[in-house]
């Protein structure tokens, strides 16, 4: 007798893709995900702020925008900063992650740059980042992912801003997939967006 399918697989509706600092909703990596959503599901709700400066402002950005998706059909894509801000969400609902390069200690990382900064996609737009983003950032801070399973970080050894090593340890029991070389932009993404798209089960 021939079993019944398999009909317990949960879909994602809602994909919400957060960029780095100094970055925009016009990064590399983001058009990339915006075109395959809107070509090959189009039916999913697609969400890639622009995030403001304030990492507190950040987070109450994301939570609003979220705060009426199904938790168990939703899913975030972060990279860099996006990628601690993606680690606070998942944390948070429980929902399907994919981490880029993420970055583990910003309060610490980010410290050197209070002051005035450029945004990387528009030199001409400037912004401030000021001291006490640091103590927001320390703020989000989390613990361990309860459900390291639903998460599927992209680590590169050739990161030229975070330590890899880094990466890998603030992450145990997630899908990982370790590049020997590519760089922090993930300059190879193409590579990558297939599996990426695979672990985020798009409806």
């Amino acid at each position: 007798m021939t079993p019944p399918p398999n009909t317990t697989t949960v879909h994602t509706t809602h994909l919400l893709y957060l960029h780095g600092f100094r970055s925009s909703p016009r990064s590399t990596k983001a058009v990339r995900m915006a075109a395959r959503v809107r070509r090959a599901h189009p039916g999913v709700t697609w969400w890639c702020p622009q995030l403001p400066p304030s990492p507190a402002a950040a987070m109450a950005l994301i939570r609003q925008g979220s705060a009426d998706w199904p938790r168990d059909r939703m899913a975030v894509v972060g990279s860099s900063l996006g990628g601690f801000y993606a680690t606070r969400l998942a944390l948070e609902t429980g929902c399907r992650a994919v981490l880029l390069n993420p970055a583990v200690d910003p309060a610490r990382d980010l410290a050197k740059y209070i002051g005035e900064q450029t945004a990387w996609h528009d030199p001409e737009e400037r912004f401030f980042f000021r001291p006490e983003y640091v103590d927001e950032l320390r703020a989000l801070a989390g613990g361990a992912l309860p459900q390291p399973e639903r998460v599927y970080a992209v680590v590169a050894q050739g990161d030229e801003v975070l330590d890899w090593r880094e990466m890998v340890g603030r992450y145990p029991g997630v899908h990982l997939k370790l590049l020997a070389g590519s760089d922090h932009a993930l300059s190879d993404f193409d590579d990558h967006i297939d599996e990426v798209v695979a672990h985020l089960r798009l409806a």
